[in-house]
């Protein structure tokens, strides 16, 4: 039998993997939903921020927010290291868009 002939069990496996992989397209799709969501009142921070003469960060609510995602994702099963880093990029991207707010540049 040739590795391009079908078998059951290939079939099957085949099957299985289409469906987990859109299964993974949707929560792709619910992340950067939810990414997107987050960001407009992230925005909104940096608006009221930079009103208030505030600085663009603030390290007791970040390190309360690694501590609190940390906790999350021990508790689901995630590494807690790979949440603080995704945390991390959003936070310093977050930092960014408040910076170019406070400087003027929406």
């Amino acid at each position: 039998m040739s590795a391009d002939e079908s078998t059951p069990v290939h079939d099957d496996a085949v099957a299985e993997l289409a469906s987990i992989r859109q299964s993974i397209d949707n929560i792709d799709a619910a992340v950067i939903h939810m990414l997107a969501e987050r960001f407009k009142y992230t925005q909104r921070v940096g608006y009221l921020k930079a009103a208030a003469g505030m600085p663009a960060a603030d390290p007791g609510r970040e390190q309360v927010q690694v501590a609190r995602l940390r906790q999350l994702a021990a508790e689901s099963h995630l590494d807690p290291a790979f949440a603080e880093k995704f945390l991390n990029f959003i936070v310093a991207e977050v930092i960014h868009h408040h910076e170019r707010i406070a400087g003027g540049g929406a």
